[in-house]
């Protein structure tokens, strides 16, 4: 899920000039981005938590692919920085879905439920496609396996709203969209603070170096 599986982590400079290899995160990248915001609108029309939540692993994703292919070269103090914003926005968003969630289950509101399979549907072909391009390098380095496996499970986010979208369609209630809303937000959560904390670590830790270089 978002934050959980996909860390940017120690790029091999070889694999990330593959031309075939950025290509394949230059149209991931694209894809993700545009699902996280198709996905994340979407969940407001329909009143649905679950595909809001379910949007921030696209987000976490394509905010992955861009730190592997724009910031990678940089020195740790730029993948740091970017990294703690990141984490900082995953917080941000996973915070504000688990209270919209909160507030949703005490107001009574019930989600459209056939929106939600439409879009749960669309987000999965999105990560199974994705998924696929990413298939031939899933031998490759440790980032290479990364973002491949983390495609792969993400369609399980996406799984998780389809039956919510079930469960709401059959009993019209929303406690199945605001459950998995739940969990997934929360995942987001504990994502986007792991980021934080090791990003924050990984800039104390340039800061401390750059302090006994000068003392030399």
């Amino acid at each position: 899920m978002a934050g959980n599986c996909c860390g940017s982590g120690t790029e091999d400079q070889a694999s990330l000039n593959d031309p075939r290899w950025r290509l394949a995160l230059w149209i991931a990248l694209i894809v993700n981005a545009a699902m996280f915001i198709f996905e994340f609108a979407a969940g407001a029309a329909a009143d649905s938590r679950a595909l809001q939540a379910d949007a921030l692993d696209f987000f976490g994703d394509s905010a992955n692919y861009a730190i592997s292919l724009v910031v990678a070269g940089m020195a740790l103090t730029w993948r740091a920085r970017t990294a703690f914003l990141k984490g900082l926005t995953l917080l941000a968003f996973g915070s504000w879905v688990l209270v919209t969630a909160i507030l949703a289950f005490i107001n009574g509101t019930t989600p459209h439920a056939e929106m939600m399979g439409i879009v749960g549907a669309m987000a999965l072909v999105a990560n199974v496609g994705v998924a696929l391009l990413l298939y031939r390098f899933r031998t490759g380095d440790a980032n290479m396996r990364s973002v491949w496996i983390c495609s792969r499970n993400d369609a399980i986010g996406n799984v998780a709203v389809m039956i919510a979208a079930l469960g709401v369609f059959q009993t019209g209630s929303a406690y199945p969209d605001l459950a998995v809303a739940g969990l997934l937000a929360t995942l987001a959560i504990s994502g986007g603070w792991q980021i934080v904390w090791q990003a924050r670590g990984e800039m104390r830790s340039v800061s401390a170096e750059a302090k006994r270089a000068q003392d030399r």
